[in-house]
């Protein structure tokens, strides 16, 4: 079974991160929602409470077919100060798995550690100057390129999250979920 990585943070963006796990669950993927915090509850950035399945040191060792980001601040932020977190994207990236960021985080933790460098990619506007070695597309919701997906922020979690399922399950099933969600 197609399996994803999907850490979560106190202020992790509400949309983006229930948006990413419930397209992608009913697309057939194993999710793993998971705390970078010492608790499995987590409170997203306008206050939706979310109980992780787990905490992200339980999976530190597993591989993944994907590791999805959401953005918000300041999840963001506790993305990228995660250690643990950043060595587990590092792991993922040498073996090509799918690196996926929206909003922030595209720019606060792919581009603070590297993951960006010679790659096109997008994310919130504003924090474009993270993308450290990247070409911004300001103009493009959603950007593939090589191993990695980023996009802008919340108004398009859904493009993103159905993009990111198309490249783990294929178009086949993504277009299923969107029609079954009425996209």
């Amino acid at each position: 079974m197609t399996q994803v990585l999907v850490p979560v943070a106190n202020g992790s963006e509400d949309i983006e991160a229930i948006t990413i796990i419930d397209v992608l669950r009913r697309g057939g993927v194993e999710v793993t929602v998971a705390s970078v915090h010492e608790t499995t509850d987590v409170t997203l950035a306008h206050g939706c409470q979310l109980t992780a399945d787990s905490l992200l040191s339980e999976h530190a060792e597993k591989m993944f077919d994907a590791i999805a980001l959401p953005g918000g601040m300041p999840g963001a932020e506790h993305l990228r100060d995660c250690k643990m977190l950043v060595d587990l994207l590092e792991k993922h990236d040498i073996q090509d798995a799918l690196l996926a960021a929206i909003c922030a985080s595209p720019a606060l933790v792919l581009g603070t550690h590297g993951f960006v460098v010679d790659k096109q990619a997008t994310c919130y506007p504003g924090f474009e100057s993270g993308l450290t070695g990247a070409e911004y597309l300001a103009d493009e919701p959603v950007v593939m390129d090589g191993n990695i997906l980023t996009a802008k922020g919340p108004a398009v979690s859904m493009a993103f999250a159905l993009t990111l399922l198309a490249n783990l399950k294929g178009y086949e099933e993504a277009q299923k979920v969107a029609d079954g969600l009425l996209c």
